[in-house]
């Protein structure tokens, strides 16, 4: 693979400057910002991601740089919420629900019947316990957090007719108020780098393989490594809880060993073509809630095939994967996969982050719908990690995460209630 800097560096020395701006009410000549609403803004992480009190303080949102706290610093109240990070989006997004709000996670009884796990998990304190449709939230999220957080506000809004089904015909076993129903809590949700049509490398099955790696890579960022690595799999429903006697690495192979890989309740499953598009004919955009995307392309087509390849400034961990999208066709089943789907990020696809397909949709030109996807040009050589200030081009100063989350922020409070 070779580059021709001709073509290529003219374009990346400008891209590198294009950090979004975007024109919003909520910002005064001073920079700080006049709130339209003071509803907090959560943060959920993707595949991989991890609690601010594991890997020894590197965190997921701004790795030696605590985007939270900036955030709150700046005015902006946030926080981060942390979920399975290889779980299903169904099990993400109702421990969500259950981080946000408090009390013990239940999966749902027809759920946990169907593939075979615990109905209940951990019980949370609560984020933010007063959560409620007067006191709503704005969900941002990263990667897969970006399905699971579409998840939850469908099941907020509409509750599951499955559930509520099993539940008529046995009521001594209760029901989660999650699925019930009728709970307007979410003024807006925001998906960064997120496969909403899901991701052709998890076609390939290539997705058991980059979790590890990514588990492995990010830990030696922290400064640990091997057994000294501090992780949760978070998989307590499905038995896969760490014992205190076992080491991180023979606790990791157990997880990647297990047969719940084979099961369609689980993140490699909603994160190919296929378990996207089942997830995309239920989960919809909600008619009183704003909907907003971000996308980024760290790929260029090549001068003599129109395959695309990863850029230099991509982290190395994403080329095998961004390769094999650049590439990828699919004739025998749908969706059909084109060359429309090589544009990526390292791991998504530019097509894919835009908007659910099917879904009503717009380019973002200075004024903003509900209930529809508004959705932002795709920013030209941004990686699926720099989105979270975790890439190495962030290291070393190139991207400038904080100002584009305070601007995002500044967005989302400038909305009117």
């Amino acid at each position: 693979m070779k580059l021709n800097f001709r073509y290529f560096f003219p374009a990346f020395l400008l891209c590198c400057s294009l950090i979004p701006t975007y024109s919003t009410r909520a910002e005064s000549q001073t920079g700080t910002e006049i709130s339209g609403n003071d509803y907090p803004i959560v943060l959920v992480h993707g595949l991989t991601g991890w609690g601010r009190d594991e890997m020894f303080g590197f965190k997921y949102w701004g790795g030696l740089n605590d985007l939270e706290q900036y955030l709150n610093n700046s005015g902006h109240r946030t926080y981060t919420a942390v979920v399975g990070p290889i779980s299903s989006n169904w099990d993400r997004a109702v421990e969500l629900y259950y981080y946000i709000k408090g009390g013990t996670v239940d999966y749902g009884a027809a759920h946990a019947k169907k593939y075979g796990h615990e109905r209940y998990g951990q019980t949370f304190p609560g984020l933010y316990s007063e959560w409620n449709g007067k006191s709503k939230i704005h969900l941002v999220g990263h990667s897969m957090g970006g399905q699971t957080i579409r998840t939850l506000t469908e099941l907020l809004e509409n509750g599951s007719e499955t559930e509520q089904e099993y539940y008529k015909a046995h009521p001594e076993e209760g029901i989660s108020p999650l699925f019930e129903g009728g709970k307007h809590w979410v003024h807006s949700v925001t998906t960064i780098a997120t496969p909403n049509n899901g991701s052709t490398y998890a076609d390939a099955e290539g997705v058991k393989t980059l979790v590890k790696s990514m588990v492995t890579n990010f830990a030696a960022l922290s400064g640990a490594g091997g057994e000294n690595i501090v992780y949760d799999f978070k998989m307590d429903q499905w038995g896969l809880k760490r014992s205190p006697e076992e080491t991180f690495l023979s606790y990791m192979d157990r997880v990647m060993n297990s047969p719940v890989w084979t099961s369609n309740d689980i993140s490699s499953y909603d994160l190919n073509t296929e378990g996207a598009a089942e997830l995309n004919t239920w989960v919809k955009a909600q008619p009183d809630v704003y909907y907003f995307s971000y996308t980024g392309d760290a790929s260029y087509k090549g001068l003599l095939t129109d395959h695309y390849y990863p850029l230099l400034t991509m982290t190395p961990l994403l080329w095998e994967p961004s390769l094999f999208i650049g590439s990828y066709t699919r004739n025998s089943q749908t969706p059909l996969i084109d060359k429309s789907w090589w544009q990526n990020d390292g791991i998504v696809n530019v097509v894919s982050s835009k908007f659910p397909f099917g879904q009503a949709n717009k380019p973002y030109e200075g004024t903003i719908q509900k209930g529809i996807w508004n959705y932002y040009p795709v920013q030209f050589t941004w990686d699926h990690f720099d989105f979270v200030g975790i890439s190495e081009a962030h290291a070393i100063g190139i991207r400038e995460i904080n100002d584009y989350y305070f601007k995002i922020a500044n967005q989302l409070h400038g909305l009117p209630k």
